[in-house]
């Protein structure tokens, strides 16, 4: 969140480039208006550079005076949010959302034999998936659904078979072509490839389309190929609106130094409301002192999800659930996902609240990008720098939090290498002496390592942390095209050149480069140094 002075343009630092959405407020905390961006940055800045806005968009930016934004993982979940927050809170500049319908969804029906459609309203009646924001991509899952599962679409049972039967994708549960169980079957695979459990069935399309190809028979290929096109362009979930018939919370710490940040998200039956964010002193025992304090002054919902355990024994975990479900006189659950759509919740609060941090936010896409399995707050980077045999030098940088520790760099003077230049061995040997001092100091390890090269100076480094029993996650930063390699994959990884996570590794891996190429050169002007020092002794004596 930031504050505008009357006339004054925003720091645009503070802003993060991801997706997501942002609230202008006025003086007076009113809601001015909610917008949906790609790049949250690019699009705020826009408002104030922009010299050519519309009357009542100029009028609007002149009583900014607060920016707030929530970030989310694409544009389809920034649209779902705009939507959510805009019916909501109905700000003053706000048009085409505040009347628009909701998202649709797809729903088999809770009738005996249940049909398929579409609708907008969510009601307890049957099953709902969605929604989906992409009309066309809707309707050719829904029918994708029809022609493999055979599940009727009319809205009364006819008294005889419709076409829908004569063209062989219904079974005509109306005439008793089908029994209950067997109709149950095909539904239960309907529900299934719509939950998303969809792996074999695209391997069985894509098998169908090349059978079809080779047979020349190029139309059948094509309609797989758009089945399959169809599924995967619906595969990407919405963690911002999910079906539930009850509230929730979602709640995660996350520490920073000496103190943490609490994110929280309200969810009403499935739909994102709000964002709160609570800056406290960190200790032990801070998240439990939290959530009972805030509980005792706030409606406790019926499920609240979490980044981290509340409790440290089994006692005090039925004391704070005893405590809720006082509070609220039903049942409350607390529950820590460790996969499925709760996860990305959490992830998502998580990514918030690392982004309102500050410094961390680029670590966090780091440990997305590359799957770590913590936040990798130190980062130690290794390279070596030689210039002709006698110049075979090694060096290391720390950072901490995303920023340089200058007193934790090291430099290397290659032992072990000697007459050739051999950049794996030269690795080998100075990741080795690292990780060893640190084992023999019982000093903390870094949550992720970086090596200057490509595959032979990851395969050294890892054979060298192998041998030393640890297991530090560790990548290599090629120079050619800037990819990252990383261990048990021969092709590297590519990200975009100019983001945020490329920029901030790239400025490590240069800073140990500079390292080591200084100390390089300081022991190349030591040496003439010395050299000069003995030819000037000759000299001298010659004289003599």
């Amino acid at each position: 969140m930031i504050y505008l002075e009357k006339g004054r343009k925003p720091d645009y630092k503070a802003i993060p480039i991801d997706p997501g959405v942002y609230l202008f407020r006025a003086e007076n905390n009113g809601l001015l208006y909610i917008g949906k961006a790609k790049c949250l940055k690019k699009r705020v800045s826009s408002y104030f550079t922009n010299k050519n806005h519309f009357p009542r968009i100029a009028a609007m930016v002149g009583q900014i005076r607060q920016i707030e934004w929530f970030v989310v993982d694409n544009e389809v979940e920034a649209l779902l949010l705009e939507s959510n927050l805009v019916k909501k809170l109905q700000p003053k500049y706000n048009i085409d959302l505040k009347d628009s319908k909701a998202f649709a969804y797809i729903k088999l029906s809770g009738e005996e034999f249940p049909r398929i459609l579409t609708t907008r309203k969510v009601l307890q009646d049957g099953k709902y998936f969605g929604p989906y924001v992409d009309g066309a991509a809707r309707n050719e899952l829904m029918n994708l659904c029809v022609q493999l599962f055979k599940v009727r679409t009319c809205a009364v049972m006819p008294k005889r078979a419709c076409l829908n039967y004569h063209i062989g994708i219904c079974t005509a549960p109306c005439i008793n072509n089908v029994t209950k169980e067997q109709y149950g079957l095909q539904v239960k695979g309907a529900e299934g490839f719509l939950k998303g459990e969809r792996k074999g069935l695209v391997e069985r399309l894509e098998k169908e389309m090349k059978g079809a190809s080779a047979e020349l028979n190029f139309e059948k290929a094509l309609e797989k190929r758009m089945q399959i096109e169809a599924i995967l362009h619906i595969e990407e979930r919405q963690k911002v609106e999910l079906v539930k018939n009850y509230d929730q919370d979602v709640v995660a710490l996350v520490p920073n130094g000496d103190t943490c940040l609490i994110e929280m998200f309200t969810i009403s039956k499935g739909v994102i409301l709000g964002r709160r964010e609570f800056r406290f002193d960190y200790y032990d025992g801070v998240f439990a002192e939290f959530v009972s304090r805030f509980y005792s002054t706030h409606k406790v919902p019926s499920e609240i999800i979490m980044n981290a355990p509340l409790w440290s024994s089994g006692s005090e975990k039925s004391a704070i659930l005893g405590y809720l479900i006082a509070l609220k006189g039903s049942k409350v659950k607390i529950t820590l996902p460790k996969k499925g759509d709760k996860l990305g919740l959490v992830a998502l609060a998580e990514k918030n609240a690392y982004i309102n941090i500050g410094e961390n936010s680029v670590l966090w896409e780091i440990r997305n990008a590359l799957n770590l399995p913590q936040l990798p707050r130190i980062i130690e980077c290794f390279d070596i720098s030689n210039l002709g045999y006698d110049y075979n030098v090694g060096a290391m940088v720390r950072f901490v939090d995303s920023k340089p520790d200058t007193k934790g760099y090291r430099k290397f003077r290659i032992k072990s290498v000697e007459g050739k230049n051999d950049d794996f061995a030269s690795m080998a040997e100075i990741v080795s002496r690292r990780y060893w001092g640190l084992q023999q100091e019982h000093a903390e390890f870094p949550g992720l390592i970086i090596i200057d090269g490509g595959l032979g100076q990851l395969n050294a480094a890892l054979s060298q942390l192998k041998r030393l029993g640890l297991k530090i996650p560790v990548i290599a930063l090629a120079k050619q095209n800037e990819e990252i390699y990383i261990p048990g994959r021969s092709d590297p990884l590519k990200f975009d050149k100019n983001g945020r996570m490329m920029l901030f590794i790239r400025s490590v891996r240069d800073a140990v480069h500079r390292f080591a190429l200084g100390y390089n050169r300081k022991r190349r002007q030591m040496r003439m140094r010395d050299e000069f020092s003995k030819g000037a002794g000759s000299a001298s004596e010659k004289q003599l």
